[in-house]
């Protein structure tokens, strides 16, 4: 039983092995045409993205200066832990946008389009 349990195991590992490798010469007898079309597949998604992103750093670029003032009025009043929580959130939007810009970079980088047009 033991011996018909070795040759089952070997049967298996052998067909998983060439199954493995069969596939991926497939994979790459067709690789040249089929990442021209993912590519441009992929540029066409983050290009339809752009507006997306431009929108919001148009939309922090706003907030940012008015949560700086808040942040000044807090620490003035003395509210200092007030001030740390909006600190806090500015820190946090200030990440947000130099993501933003490195995604449209990217996308500019990559793709050749328009992306990133209006970063300011």
């Amino acid at each position: 039983m033991l011996r018909s349990l070795n040759r089952t195991l070997i049967a298996g590992a052998a067909m998983t092995g060439a199954l493995t490798l069969g596939s991926s010469g497939l994979a790459g007898a067709a690789g040249t045409t089929s990442s021209t079309a993912t590519l441009a597949s992929r540029c066409a998604k983050a290009e339809a993205r752009v507006p997306k992103i431009e929108a919001r750093l148009a939309k922090a670029a706003d907030w940012l200066p008015k949560a700086e003032a808040r942040e000044t009025a807090a620490k003035a009043a003395g509210h200092t832990k007030v001030a740390e929580k909006i600190a806090g959130r500015i820190t946090k939007v200030e990440k947000a946008v130099d993501h933003g810009k490195t995604v449209l970079a990217r996308i500019a980088e990559r793709c050749g389009g328009a992306a990133g047009s209006t970063t300011s």
